[in-house]
């Protein structure tokens, strides 16, 4: 190393260079099976991983629906247990619901689709009145009121 590169750069030495790794993070939408979703080295490239990583986030936005809809805290329970129980659902939910969004940030079209699509799908089939059964009208009185 020379004077002058010394006195540049305060008289330490270079910086060590950094090992180039083979997949790159993408920092926009990108269409493609070679994508990092969750873990590193997953999918991978193969096509099959990248469909089973597919319907992974899929059935998970479902399961985060089921969650945010499901009552399971039955009428009498105590107010401490339905607490706990209320509390650990909501902890699995916030849980999953975060490992979607850490999936969405692959940037990958595909996993963004099924999140879409999982999240739509449960609400769908949870939140929506579609599969409720409604209540039954009211009974009215088909006789109008008597007038005094």
């Amino acid at each position: 190393m020379n004077d002058t590169h010394k006195h540049e750069m305060g008289g330490m030495a270079p910086p060590p260079t950094m090992p180039r790794h083979k997949m790159m993070m993408h920092m926009t939408f990108f269409w493609g099976k070679n994508a990092l979703v969750l873990f590193k080295g997953w999918p991978g490239t193969s096509t099959g991983m990248y469909a089973l990583a597919l319907v992974f986030v899929f059935a998970m936005g479902i399961l985060v629906e089921w969650l945010s809809h499901s009552r399971l805290i039955k009428t009498g329970t105590g107010n401490v247990a339905a607490g706990i129980i209320q509390t650990f659902m909501h902890t699995i939910r916030v849980g999953l619901a975060n490992l979607v969004m850490l999936a969405l940030m692959s940037f990958n079209v595909g996993v963004f689709l099924a999140a879409v699509a999982g999240h739509s799908l449960g609400f769908l089939l949870f939140g929506s009145r579609v599969f409720h059964k409604s209540a039954p009208p009211p009974k009215t009185n088909d006789l109008s009121p008597m007038s005094c």
